[in-house]
């Protein structure tokens, strides 16, 4: 029997029930959920139920922390015991001790712990090597699925109607939008379709002929027999010994994250393909795979050596590739996703659906998910083959360490730039974004720079002295920069400058050759994008962004362009270019040499010229501060243009240059980077860009922009130029703590530790920045600090 509701929710565990109570919450009262089986049948019942809430990540650390105001208001088994986190190494409690600076900055009661402290919580361990730890009396461990049967019943009385035993068969789209979805019980005649299908999300998002990039594994852990006689023993986690614990009973629940994985569903010739039939099944157990973890667990846990073993449990958990949940809108209108939970998906149940509800109802998410929106994942990520080697990467490391530069192999390299050859052949070192290799610096530059600039602690542990000695060949003479990676969008056609100007905050639709920099921005006055237009035609528009946000500004066009009903054409270009930055004080001379064309053309404009024997769009744009040109050409000039530019700029002192040298230079003039220092949460005049903001015309998020915030991104410089801040360090004054660092590094120009940080105070003010655990003094300066 046919039926219609405006939004059918498909998948009945935590994630499912959540989004259909928060949106009953907000009003909406005709939602479906729906249910191949019964409610937790997925991945929910299976799970450890860990409830952890400090993330490096700020916006996770917040809906984690929704998630226990909310656990604490069910009838969800809900156990507010606390969490320890041990340090087995020095390293960990260094990487403890910065975690512990940013739950400052989101009023989380973390402390440092000592080793004495630590056993007298957790009785049961044995803290032979334990170098320290970290207590946070508000984490916990809930019932799973408890928290997920009350999730429904709220989502119940708020109006939403649940519905078991129903399988999803198809989704019908009509114009790319969403129109309904086929099932064994009937059709339903819908607006919107929220995919919280878990493992069977991927299955799902193909029935709408979507890509959900989720892989299943296998996760195991153990509960054991009576073993303590203790009422209330916090949950325990030991990263590096890749063990986690909490009590179950008088037992314990003993689980972790082993070297060697074991996709499930998932090989060289098999993607994606769980059983039509399994619901409410565990997988066989797999004691060999397990035994790591079962030492390991032993040498923290003694006790463990003995106990009876009740049951081992092995349920496949959907890992997404980055180890990010995978949310928002798709390109298929109404289609959302909220899958992929990565094993942590029972702290984050409550946010997700707080999240997910509010952009669905309102067009656009609360807080900056810019990281965990489905968006982020590129072109490349249709291929199962490559998710499957970015989940294991990210499934084997989980507990690991991430330090400042860390690099992730797998996969690698994917996509190159026409000169990749050459920088292998002189000495670079790579990193990636977006499936791009870039440079990061060039070790022949390192006999260059000076090892006595080295920041101390985590900030120096991938530092190169090459950096330093590009850094000083781009302000002295001239660096040449592969930007090939840099995201490319063209908006063309009839309405293409309409729909330009609406979007963007700055006026773009200029003379022809114009180029512009300008913010775009959502409903709040947040900027939802950061990038530059540039004008090549009456019609025609090429805008380009960065790397990482490619596919997140090319949905955005195409979102408002469908809002808007415009016909213009949106299209993803990246590969269609090469683009090498010419920037520094002998740049022209360089150039000159090269072009019979005039050099002239004012900042902020383009040229098309020749470059030796090459067809260029010069751009006269720069993110280090230096006069230059991006340098545009058709990839498979691309090699040659570069091999002309070095060859040309070696007599002039010209340094090839990677990207730390990039993120140095733009710090010391003040240059912002979106998902750093600007986001969705911060608007232009905020963040000092209140010189894009043109309020005599229409545009959206005009009318939520306050031109006199409360507070302002600052520049601080450190009393210390060898401490050095990364983002997320707390900032203080008078002992209270005030915001967050943005972004930081070292400034060779200036010889400064430079932070950002949103404060309430201006220029001359003095504050403190917390640096691995150190206070150290900052002064608020005036940007830029190099002229």
């Amino acid at each position: 029997m046919s039926d219609s509701a405006r939004i059918v929710v498909i998948g009945g565990g935590v994630g499912g029930t959540s989004v259909a109570y928060h949106l009953t919450q907000l009003g909406e009262r005709d939602v479906v959920l729906l249910d191949r089986d019964e409610l937790t049948s997925g991945s929910t019942f299976h799970s450890a139920g860990l409830v952890g809430q400090l993330r490096s990540d700020p916006t996770l650390t917040r809906m984690n922390q929704y998630s226990v105001e909310l656990y604490r208001t069910l009838d969800a088994g809900w156990t507010e015991c606390g969490g320890i986190k041990l340090a087995s190494t020095p390293e960990r409690m260094a990487e403890i001790r910065r975690q512990i600076g940013w739950a400052r900055t989101f009023g989380l009661p973390l402390q440092e712990i000592s080793v004495a402290e630590a056993v007298d919580l957790f009785p049961l361990m044995d803290p032979e090597g334990v170098v320290g730890a970290a207590y946070l009396p508000t984490d916990g461990q809930v019932d799973p699925s408890q928290l997920c049967y009350a999730l429904a019943a709220r989502a119940r009385e708020g109006g939403a109607r649940l519905r078991t035993r129903t399988r999803v068969l198809g989704i019908t789209t009509e114009r790319g939008r969403v129109t309904g979805v086929r099932t064994d019980q009937g059709d339903i005649d819908c607006e919107v379709v929220v995919n919280c299908g878990g493992m069977f999300a991927a299955e799902i998002g193909r029935m709408a002929g979507v890509r959900v990039p989720i892989v299943p594994m296998s996760h195991q852990y153990v509960v054991t027999d009576a073993c303590h006689d203790h009422t209330a023993l916090p949950t325990l986690r030991d990263p590096d010994l890749l063990v986690y614990y909490r009590q179950e009973v008088q037992g314990l629940v003993m689980g972790g994250y082993e070297r060697t994985c074991a996709p499930w569903t998932a090989g060289p010739g098999t993607f994606d393909a769980v059983p039509p039939g399994f619901n409410g099944r565990l997988l066989p157990e797999d004691w060999a795979r397990f035994e790591e973890i079962s030492d390991n667990s032993r040498i923290r846990v003694p006790a463990m050596a003995d106990v009876g073993i009740r049951k081992l449990i092995n349920g496949p958990e959907a890992f997404t590739p980055d180890n990010e949940f995978c949310l928002g809108e798709t390109e298929v209108g109404g289609f959302f996703v909220a899958a992929g939970f990565c094993a942590h998906g029972i702290a984050g149940a409550g946010g997700i659906g707080k999240v997910m509800a509010e952009w669905i109802v309102e067009g656009e998410p609360a807080m900056d998910v810019r990281h965990m929106d489905i968006r982020r994942f590129g072109s490349h990520y249709r291929s199962p083959s490559y998710t499957l080697k970015r989940a294991v990467e990210n499934y084997e490391t989980y507990y690991d360490i991430r330090y400042p530069g860390h690099e992730r192999s797998a996969g690698r390299p994917l996509r190159v730039s026409p000169a990749y050859a050459w920088h292998q052949g002189h000495g670079a070192v790579f990193g990636e974004k977006a499936g791009w290799e870039r440079v990061n610096h060039y070790a022949a530059n390192e006999a260059g720079g000076d090892d006595g600039e080295r920041p101390a602690g985590w900030a120096g542990r991938a530092w190169s002295p090459a950096t330093g000695a590009e850094h000083r060949a781009t302000r002295t003479a001239a660096g040449l920069f592969d930007e090939s990676s840099f995201a490319k969008i063209e908006v063309t056609g009839p309405d293409a400058a309409a729909l330009l100007e609406w979007v963007c905050d700055n006026r773009v639709a200029r003379e022809v050759g114009a180029v512009t920099y300008t913010q775009a921005l959502n409903r709040r006055g947040g900027i939802e994008c950061d990038f530059t237009v540039t004008r090549r035609g009456e019609e025609e528009f090429l805008v380009v962004t960065g790397t990482a946000c490619g596919t997140h500004d090319l949905g955005w066009l195409r979102k408002q362009a469908a809002l808007t009903g415009s016909a213009a054409r949106i299209a993803d270009v990246t590969g269609r270019y090469a683009c090498f930055a010419l920037w520094g004080p002998r740049a022209r001379d360089i150039l000159s040499g090269l072009t019979p064309d005039p050099l002239g053309f004012p900042f902020m404009s383009s040229r098309e010229l020749t470059v030796g024997d090459v067809p260029v769009l010069a751009l006269r744009v720069t993110f280090v501060g230096e006069h230059g040109w991006e340098l545009y050409c058709s990839s498979e000039y691309g090699l040659a243009l570069w091999r002309t530019l070095w060859e040309a700029g070696r007599p002039h002192g010209m340094a090839a240059c990677g990207y730390h040298a990039i993120d140095s230079l733009r710090l010391e003039k003040g240059y912002r980077v979106w998902g750093a220092d600007i986001g969705p949460e911060t608007t232009p005049y905020e963040a000092g860009l209140g010189f894009c903001v043109k309020p005599d015309k229409e545009f959206l998020g005009r009318d939520a922009l306050d031109p006199d915030p409360g507070r302002r991104l600052r520049c601080v410089t450190l009393s210390d130029p060898r401490a050095v801040a990364l983002g997320n360090e707390p900032v203080r004054a008078d002992g209270q703590v005030l915001a967050r660092v943005t972004s930081g590094g070292y400034g060779y120009t200036a010889g400064e530790s430079i932070a950002y940080a949103y404060l309430p105070v201006g220029p001359g003010a003095e504050v403190e920045i917390e640096v691995e655990g150190a206070w150290v003094p900052g002064t608020v300066v005036k940007a830029p600090l190099v002229p």
